[in-house]
């Protein structure tokens, strides 16, 4: 999927909401455990109850790989449900992978050619031949960790080396990658004051946003300092959408949520 595919389907359903699929078998409707793959029935009630309020679907991979062969079946049986009911949907592969220029390179093949995800999200720790070969697919895009939302962020990412905070050193050597064009950067909803500084390294790339919602970041504030002339935000919620009921109706009481961001996305968007 091209950016401006993923802008014309912002535009026509007035949302930039991503709904983060984080399974946990502890967590979901009882009376689904009695089904053969409760972890895909659960996605797939969610899915259909929400697809046309959201633009983009987030598996979190660790929430499959947790239940070894089976989880994995279940996620190989998400994505090829979305790709083939919905395949407006931008599917985001939460897998922060990150490894040397082989490694990174299996990696990439696992989850654009067999599994077919439009996007992963990988750790850039491991610098530039770490990164390239998720960059090297066409009409794929690699979702940089930037500036996360986590209380350990600040251990390292916000920390000054040479007078620079090492989030912006890399940023900005981000962009001189072979194909940075298929980047987009995961920066956290909590620390809301520094889209700013974010956005005067990356303009124009498409900003995944976890943090609003369960984790207390502002929607509004994101957007004041973070959205861009094609909007150029994904915002995240998983466990305030996926979790909202634990009945029977866990399905749409899903819908209920995500239409309520989709709701404040529209009045933003329609304010800008």
């Amino acid at each position: 999927m091209t950016t401006q595919q993923l802008y014309n389907q912002i535009q026509e359903k007035k949302s930039f909401l991503s709904v983060g699929l984080d399974v946990d078998l502890d967590k979901i409707p009882k009376h689904l455990l009695e089904l053969e793959d409760p972890i895909f029935e659960f996605n797939k009630a969610i899915i259909d109850a929400t697809h046309d309020l959201c633009v983009a679907y987030k598996p979190n991979i660790a929430f499959f790989e947790a239940y070894g062969l089976k989880g994995w079946a279940s996620l190989q049986k998400t994505i090829n449900y979305i790709n083939d009911t919905y395949p407006e949907i931008f599917t985001i592969a939460d897998a922060k992978r990150g490894d040397i220029g082989n490694t990174s390179s299996m990696y990439a093949k696992a989850f654009f050619e067999d599994l077919n995800f439009d996007s992963v999200t990988i750790a850039p720790y491991m610098g530039k031949d770490s990164v390239e070969p998720f960059l090297a697919f066409e009409n794929k895009h690699t979702i940089m960790l930037a500036l996360t939302s986590n209380e350990g962020a600040f251990d390292f990412q916000t920390l000054k080396v040479d007078g620079k905070e090492l989030y912006k050193q890399v940023l900005e050597t981000s962009k001189s990658w072979k194909n940075s064009e298929n980047l987009m950067y995961v920066v956290g909803a909590t620390k809301a004051e520094y889209f700013t500084e974010v956005r005067k390294i990356v303009p124009d790339a498409f900003l995944l946003v976890p943090g609003v919602g369960a984790q207390g970041g502002s929607l509004s504030e994101v957007c004041k300092y973070g959205m861009n002339a094609n909007v150029g935000l994904l915002i995240n919620s998983s466990r305030g959408i996926i979790y909202a009921s634990n009945g029977t109706d866990f399905a749409k009481k899903a819908r209920v949520e995500a239409l309520k961001m989709q709701q404040e996305m529209q009045q933003i968007l329609s304010e800008v």
